[in-house]
C-alpha cells in the first residue's frame, strides 16, 4: 500500500533534485545539462541575484506576504473549526461547512473576476457603496497600501473551509470522556473549548505550523501573478513572481534554478528551527 507514494515521491520529488546543478552551470538547452559549462565562478548566479538591486524589495515582499498569510491565517480555520463542533443544528452546520470550503476548488482566475467585481475602482459593489455613501472610491486593487490586505483576505477566504477540515477531524479524535468529566465538574463550554479543544489538537497546530513555515518564502505564486500589476510592483513582487519574468521569461534557467535553491535551503533551516522549537511541548516532527 506504500509503495504507490513511495515511487510518486521519487519519480516527482527525488530524481529532478539532480537539475539543482543548473544553478552552477551556464547552462545551454542545445547542450543540455551534463554538456554546459560550470559557472566561474560557482556561486556565479547567487551572487548575481543577491547584487540584484531588486534582492532587497523582493525578500522583505516575500518575507511580510508570508509571514502575513501565516498569522492572520492560522487562527480563522482554527476558530471556524471549533464553532462548527459546538453547532448542534447538523443542518446548519453542513451548510455552513459546505459554503466554506466550496472557494476552495475555484481558480486564482476566477477569485480574481470576483474580486474585480467586488472592489474595482470603478464599478466595484464596495466602491459604490462608498461613492453613495459620501466617500471617495478606493483603488483596492492597484494601490500599494491596499493590495496586501487584498492577497491575504482573499487568501484567508480561499482556504479557510478546507483548513477548518483538518482541525475537525483533530476535534473528532479527542476523548469524548473528557467533555463528559468537564461537565460534571461544571464546566461551561467555553470552559471546554479553552481546556479541553484546544489542548488536544495543539500537535495538529504545530504540525501544520512547522509545515508552512517550510514554505515561508513562497508567498503564493499563482495568487500574487494573477492578482498584480505594474502599479504594485513595489510592495507585491516577490521572489517567484521576479524569477518567472527575469529567469523563465529569458531563458535565464541558471538564475532560476539559483534562486530556487536559495528558497530551498531557507526553508529547510526554517523547518529545522521550528521543529528544535516545537521539542520544548513535546510536538516536534522528529
Amino acid at each position: 500500500m506504500l509503495l504507490p507514494g513511495v515511487i510518486y515521491y521519487l519519480i516527482y520529488k527525488y530524481v529532478p533534485m539532480y537539475g539543482v546543478i543548473i544553478a552552477f552551470k551556464d547552462y545551454d538547452m542545445m547542450e543540455g545539462i551534463l554538456g554546459s559549462p560550470w559557472a566561474d565562478p560557482w556561486y556565479k548566479y547567487i551572487q548575481q541575484f543577491y547584487e540584484s538591486p531588486y534582492f532587497s524589495q523582493l525578500l522583505t515582499n516575500t518575507l511580510l506576504i508570508s509571514v502575513y498569510k501565516l498569522l492572520f491565517g492560522m487562527v480563522p480555520p482554527i476558530a471556524l473549526a471549533i464553532l462548527l463542533n459546538e453547532c448542534r443544528v447538523r443542518w446548519f452546520k453542513s451548510l455552513v461547512q459546505t459554503l466554506s470550503y466550496m472557494p476552495h476548488f475555484l481558480s486564482w482566475v476566477i477569485i480574481y473576476g470576483i474580486l474585480l467585481m467586488f472592489f474595482s475602482q470603478d464599478s466595484g459593489i464596495v466602491n459604490r457603496w462608498l461613492v453613495d455613501a459620501g466617500s471617495k472610491a478606493v483603488p483596492f486593487l492597484t494601490s500599494t497600501d491596499w493590495f496586501r490586505s487584498v492577497l491575504v483576505g482573499s487568501e484567508i477566504w480561499q482556504n479557510l473551509g478546507w483548513g477548518a477540515i483538518i482541525y475537525l477531524a483533530a476535534i473528532a479524535g479527542i476523548d469524548p470522556t473528557l467533555y463528559e468529566a468537564g461537565r460534571v465538574d461544571g464546566a461551561s463550554r467555553l470552559r471546554m473549548v479553552w481546556h479541553i479543544t484546544l489542548p488536544g489538537i495543539r500537535h495538529v497546530i504545530v504540525l501544520l505550523l512547522i509545515l508552512r513555515l517550510g514554505h515561508m518564502l513562497d508567498a503564493g505564486f499563482e495568487q500574487i501573478y494573477i492578482l498584480y500589476n505594474v502599479h504594485v510592483y513595489p510592495v507585491a513582487d516577490i521572489l517567484d513572481t521576479w524569477v518567472f519574468r527575469t529567469g523563465l521569461e529569458q531563458w535565464n534557467y541558471s538564475l532560476a534554478s539559483a534562486v530556487g535553491l536559495f528558497k530551498s535551503a531557507i526553508g529547510l533551516i526554517l523547518v529545522y528551527i521550528s521543529n528544535s522549537l516545537s521539542r520544548r511541548w513535546g510536538e516536534n516532527i522528529w
